[in-house]
Formats: structure tokens, C-alpha cells, sequence
């Protein structure tokens, strides 16, 4: 009669028992059936045997440079946040430093990189340069342009909100972009995608700005969105391929924190179909910008761009996430010129700087103001304030709001329904981000572009058709009573 192996023969050869314990067994008995011998079985079922896995980094393994103070006990509060997310974070076992920028605040569970976090790893994180791939900067000057005419240029059109451009509105990034998408796996089936949202900006903290160099008086326009649809499935795709790894290697790591190694083909496709991406986004910003001037008739005279939601690769060979954090080290790529762009808010210049390499922020710089609350939480501030909890905001709470932050300043919104959530008050003091900028030496500010007016995607979700069924069934309901 055959010998049949069974789990307790495996355990006794000193075998961890798992789930793969069932295929092993399976190979074991059929290596037996076949007339060989027990130490065959059992090296066979030893070969099913997973890798052992890697263990989370101590608490104190990584080196975390912070690079913000708090100037109020929001800010304090803040900081507390952030700093106790990066801890969790560093503890993956790829991370090996992090920096925090004058502009962190948190986005999620703790273990999520913040906003304005910087980390730097031996592997490629989807998670750590999130959904929004390559949100980034652009900005054109446009001498002899009267501010109001290019900022109703750029109004008339650009495309803010949910999904892209309709039929026989939609335009196309170049060929050697779509062919980029086409050759790579990760990207080839959102081809559609890509041109339907090119030439889009989204919604959220997105926006077109028009104003004036300080230095010169030209007039400039500044845009900022990310990768839209094409980016967003992108990350999706990545997140499911580094949660495979993460099962396999570090079932400990947070899934935020999965890593895609980048010796393995998969690292390869997604270093290939982030790159694709990026170029998507810069032209995208491009085509804004000369739909812009060809409105007006008028010439371009300069443009640069930066993102400040990548992944960047030093000549050490580490990854480095940058997640609201703006490159601020030599050659941090190809096409990269020696300045990039720091937005602060619409009613604040926009800042010109000059990267520093400080080593202190791992080579980088904030990428805005941040927040210290969550819109909601601003929301019911500015609620309180004007004793509408139960009422909501008026138009006359809203308009008093507008004239105390934004007095001056040409602010537009897509939809036609103002966002508060997105009004100066929402971030942090631009002061003080300006202030700790100098003061860790992250960046040198160069020139600034003064404000003459902004566009955003507004409040879409508030006529939108479920909010309008809401609405409808709300009132039925009160006539009914």
C-alpha cells in the first residue's frame, strides 16, 4: 500500500503549517505515488514553503527631518497628527528616511503619508504619491496682456469638475503620448480616458490664477491639476500590484504603505507608466495654456512647470515620494529648469523659488499652505460663526465671507456656486509657511506673481442630480406636512 503523507509528517520535518500545507501535501503524495522515495516528498512539499516574511522596522529605525513649528494650537494639533502618521509610516521596511514641510497636514488612517510629507525607500510606493499622479504647476507669461482678458481667456476655456470634455469638445494629447499609453500594459486600455479628460482640471484645490510678476509687471498664468482619470486608474492598477507584494513580503506593512520592488517587471511597467503619465500632465497644462493664448491672439514668451506629486529617483538609487512636496534638488528631471512654483492661496502671491537641496527636507520644498482642519471641519467654523448650523450659509453669509478674504481679487467659480472650503481662511497663514521656508532653509523665494483673479471648480456637488433629488424629495416632504 502507498504511504500517505499527511500535515502532521510535515510539521514533524519542521515545516510552519499555512494554507500552502494543501498543495504541498497534494505534490508530496503524488511524488509517493509514483515510487519516490519520503525525503523526495517532503523536499518537493518544502519547496511550496513561502519566503520568510519581512518584519516592520523599531519605532526609532528612520531618520525623520521636520521641517514645521506650530504657531497656534491648531497648528499644534496638527503637527502632533502628522508627526504620529510618519512614525507608522517609517516603519515599513523598504522607508529608510522622511521629512515633514512647513505645509503637513494629515490624509488619512495614521500610517498614510501626510500631505507634505517626503519619503524616501528602496522600492516604489503607489500609495505615497496617491491618486492624484503628478498634481502639478505650470506657468506661462504673457506680456501686454491685460490681466482681466487673459483671465476670461483662460475661463472660456478650460474645464473644471467631474469627468472630462463632451463629444466634439474633446482634444487630444500628442501622438507619441498615446502611443506611450498604448505600449504599456498598465495604461493601454485607458487611451479613452486620456482623451476625454485632456485639457481638464478637476475640481478640489485646482485652479487657474492670473496675475503679475513683481519683478517685471507681465502678466502670467499659473494652472494646477493633476493626471485626472488616466492617473487616477493608474494608481488603482499600482495598488493592487504592490498589495500582492505586500501579502507576500510584509503582510505587517499598512496597505497604504505596499511597495512594488523595483528590480521585478512590475517595477519596471510602473516606473515606465508613471513617466507617461507625467507627460500627459505637462501637456495638458501645455494645451491650457496655448487654448489661452489662441483665444487672445497673443504669444507665450516664457513657461516652466514642476509637479509636486511624484516619485523621484536620486543618483543613490532610493525612491523618493514626494506627496505635496516640491522637488527642490538639481536635475530632478529631464526638462527640469532651477525654479519651481509654490501657490499659496487665491488671495496670496504665488511664489517663484529657487530649490536649496536642503538635506534637512531630503531635497525638497512645501507645495502650498496646507491645511490645520478638514473642509468640514472649516465649513462648521465659518457655520458657527454666522449661526447657521441648521440653516447653512446664506448667500449674504457667503458674500460677507468673500468681501473679508478675498476683497480685490477677480474670484470665479466653474460651476457657479462658490466653495468656501477653498477660500483663504480654509489654510494655513501664508506668512508663516513663507516664514518657515526661509527659516529651514528649504528654498529661496525668486519672484512672486501678484494676484488679479482666480478660477476654481466651486461647489458642482450641490446641483448635482442626486443633490437635486434630495432637494426635490425634502421639499415634497415639508408641503406634505
Amino acid at each position: 500500500m502507498t504511504e500517505i503523507m499527511s500535515g502532521q509528517d510535515l510539521i514533524n520535518a519542521g515545516m510552519s503549517q499555512g494554507k500552502w500545507f494543501r498543495p504541498a501535501l497534494d505534490a508530496a503524495n503524488r511524488i509517493l505515488g509514483e515510487g519516490g522515495s519520503t525525503d523526495e516528498a517532503l523536499a518537493v512539499a518544502r519547496s511550496f514553503q513561502p519566503a520568510p516574511t519581512i518584519p516592520l522596522q523599531a519605532a526609532n529605525d528612520v531618520k525623520i527631518h521636520m521641517n514645521i513649528r506650530a504657531e497656534n494650537a491648531y497648528e499644534q494639533d496638527n503637527i502632533e497628527k502628522v508627526i504620529a502618521t510618519v512614525r507608522e509610516l517609517a516603519r515599513t521596511p523598504v522607508v529608510r528616511s522622511a521629512a515633514i514641510m512647513p505645509d503637513a497636514c494629515p490624509a488619512g488612517p495614521v500610517g498614510t503619508i501626510p500631505v507634505g510629507g517626503v519619503v524616501a525607500s528602496e522600492a516604489i510606493h503607489p500609495g505615497m504619491h496617491s491618486a492624484d499622479i503628478c498634481c502639478s504647476m505650470a506657468i506661462s507669461l504673457f506680456p501686454g496682456v491685460d490681466p482681466k482678458d487673459l483671465l476670461d481667456a483662460v475661463h472660456a476655456v478650460t474645464h473644471f469638475g467631474p469627468g472630462g470634455r463632451p463629444r466634439g469638445n474633446q482634444t487630444k494629447p500628442s501622438e507619441a503620448t498615446l502611443a506611450a499609453f498604448q505600449e504599456n500594459p498598465l495604461l493601454k486600455d485607458v487611451i479613452s480616458a486620456g482623451i476625454e479628460h485632456f485639457a481638464t482640471q478637476g475640481d478640489g484645490n485646482h485652479f487657474a490664477y492670473v496675475g503679475q510678476m513683481k519683478s517685471s509687471g507681465e502678466t502670467a498664468l499659473v494652472t494646477h491639476h493633476g493626471s485626472r482619470a488616466p492617473g487616477a486608474r493608474l494608481y488603482d492598477r499600482g495598488m493592487r500590484v504592490a498589495n500582492r507584494y505586500r501579502e507576500q513580503l510584509s503582510p505587517g506593512t499598512l496597505k497604504d504603505n505596499a511597495w512594488i520592488p523595483a528590480d521585478t517587471e512590475d517595477g519596471d511597467l510602473y516606473w515606465s507608466a508613471l513617466q507617461t503619465i507625467r507627460q500627459w500632465t505637462k501637456e495638458n497644462h501645455a494645451k491650457i495654456h496655448d487654448m489661452t493664448a489662441e483665444k487672445l491672439s497673443a504669444k507665450v514668451a516664457d513657461r516652466f512647470w514642476n509637479e509636486h506629486n511624484f516619485v523621484f529617483r536620486k543618483s543613490d538609487g532610493l525612491f523618493y515620494h514626494g506627496k505635496g512636496a516640491t522637488p527642490a534638488f538639481d536635475g530632478w528631471a529631464d526638462d527640469a529648469t532651477d525654479l519651481t512654483i509654490i501657490p499659496l492661496n487665491m488671495a496670496e502671491p504665488i511664489l517663484i523659488v529657487r530649490g536649496s537641496n536642503a538635506a534637512n527636507g531630503l531635497g525638497f520644498s512645501p507645495h502650498g499652505a496646507g491645511r490645520n482642519i478638514s473642509r468640514t471641519g472649516h465649513i462648521r467654523t465659518l457655520k458657527q460663526e454666522f449661526n447657521a448650523d441648521t440653516r447653512g450659509l446664506s448667500p449674504r453669509d457667503i458674500a460677507a465671507i468673500m468681501a473679508r478674504e478675498i476683497q480685490g481679487v477677480d474670484a470665479r467659480f466653474f460651476s457657479g456656486v462658490t466653495d468656501i472650503s477653498e477660500l483663504p481662511s480654509a489654510y494655513k497663514s501664508a506668512a508663516n509657511v513663507r516664514s518657515q521656508i526661509e527659516h529651514y532653509g528649504l528654498a529661496e523665494v525668486v519672484d512672486e506673481v501678484i494676484p488679479y483673479g482666480c478660477i476654481m471648480a466651486g461647489d458642482w456637488q450641490q446641483n448635482a442630480p442626486w443633490h437635486r433629488r434630495r432637494e426635490e424629495r425634502r421639499r415634497a416632504a415639508v408641503l406634505t406636512i
